[in-house]
């Protein structure tokens, strides 16, 4: 019998939904789930997006061109524009969700054996991406002391070997909702410009930024347009994950040339989601002021509710929905499980994404979890307080 392929083999499971039949199962039994596991938001999308494809008067669904539809492509630009992000239309191209972006820009920017750099604990995914595109990811520890903030550039620099081609941040961050600086930028500037580097920016998570900071593109950094990828999605900021768009946006043309063949490969991104993203830049600016009220609030309560509980360690995130939170338990991805097959609080329980999926260094993560403040307060108090009595009965509690 033939083999599985070797990428096929190394490739591994989400973090986030590797215990989704253990929540199958345990909805399959009557047990409510609070999935705290993944950011899927409960905000609803706005409006003028759903009545763009509800009102859609399209008498055949055609391919778009492979960059994406010019009229998005443009609106999209002068969003940027209006962000100081100085591009245009040509600079940017439509890809099937952030994930493809991302892919699109390794296969573009980097060889097969070749090395980026990435501050761990980082987006999961990565992982796969790196090894579809045939790249090692050179892991660089930020710490929950500090909140991950980014770690000391001179530990990136004793990274740097010449199979090193480029460094990956998500700002703000996912998994651990931390809000790189301008200052961090800079710093992040200086190694890409000794070191002629690419640096690749997850920036899909910029307009949820909290307590007065402001995001501070990399696409603003000035000198090193040739040098900077930047990697977006009307995922979050329009709690439209299934429309299934993002982007890739840069100044350097060669990269825009070579992403565009990948993107003719794959024919063209999703003609209603499109509709719906271009719509969605129609907004209205109250829609994104009572989401991040509300992200605001979910996040105080939760962060509060869990350094509450004995033994637990949680950061106040800058940004993003998320937290990468200590436990006092032998092993996450365990006690993950556990919650799922062994747990309940009043006929419920938590899901829970274990922190080692989002580490590339071996044995790290191993007491810390993921948890998306994306659920109403109401069923965050419930599942907080599933978490905190699992917390004090789970045999492998380590305090």
């Amino acid at each position: 019998m033939p083999k599985i392929s070797e990428r096929g083999i190394r490739i591994p499971e989400s973090p986030i939904r590797k215990f989704v039949p253990y929540a199958e199962e345990a909805k399959r039994k009557g047990k409510t789930v609070y999935h705290l596991n993944i950011g899927q938001p409960d905000i609803p999308t706005p409006e003028v997006a759903l009545n763009a494809i509800r009102n859609t008067d399209l008498k055949v669904v055609e391919y778009s061109h492979s960059a994406g539809i010019e009229s998005y492509r443009r609106k999209l630009a002068k969003y940027y524009q209006n962000l100081e992000i100085h591009v245009d239309h040509n600079d940017i191209l439509i890809t099937t969700g952030g994930s493809e972006a991302i892919l699109f820009g390794m296969l573009s920017c980097f060889n097969p054996g070749e090395e980026v750099i990435i501050s761990e604990p980082y987006y999961a995914n990565y992982n796969g991406f790196s090894i579809a595109a045939g790249v090692e990811i050179k892991p660089v520890t930020a710490s929950i002391q500090n909140g991950f903030a980014l770690p000391p550039i001179e530990e990136f620099e004793r990274l740097i070997t010449p199979k090193t081609k480029g460094i990956i941040i998500c700002n703000p961050n996912n998994p651990t909702g931390y809000l790189y600086s301008k200052e961090e930028l800079l710093k992040l500037k200086e190694v890409i410009t000794t070191y002629d580097l690419y640096l690749f920016s997850d920036e899909v998570y910029r307009e949820f930024c909290y307590d007065g900071h402001s995001h501070f593109s990399a696409m603003h950094l000035e000198g090193v347009d040739e040098q900077i990828v930047m990697m977006d999605s009307v995922s979050k900021r329009y709690s439209s994950c299934g429309a299934r768009i993002g982007a890739l946006v840069t100044k350097n043309r060669e990269i825009i040339h070579t992403a565009l063949k990948f993107a003719q490969a794959r024919l063209s991104p999703p003609s209603f989601g499109q509709i719906a993203a271009e719509a969605a830049l129609e907004t209205p600016p109250e829609y994104f002021k009572e989401v991040h009220q509300e992200y605001i609030e979910r996040r105080n309560f939760m962060v509060n509710a869990l350094n509450k509980m004995e033994g637990v360690v949680c950061p106040l995130p800058k940004g993003a929905f998320y937290t990468v939170t200590h436990l006092p338990v032998d092993d996450a991805d365990k006690f993950s499980q556990w919650l799922l097959s062994d747990f309940e609080y009043n006929n419920a329980t938590v899901m829970l994404a274990p922190a080692s999926g989002f580490y590339a260094t071996p044995g790290l993560g191993k007491q810390e979890v993921r948890i998306a403040y994306v659920l109403k307060i109401e069923k965050l108090e419930k599942a907080m307080k599933c978490l905190d009595e699992a917390l004090k009965v789970y045999p492998g509690r380590t305090l």
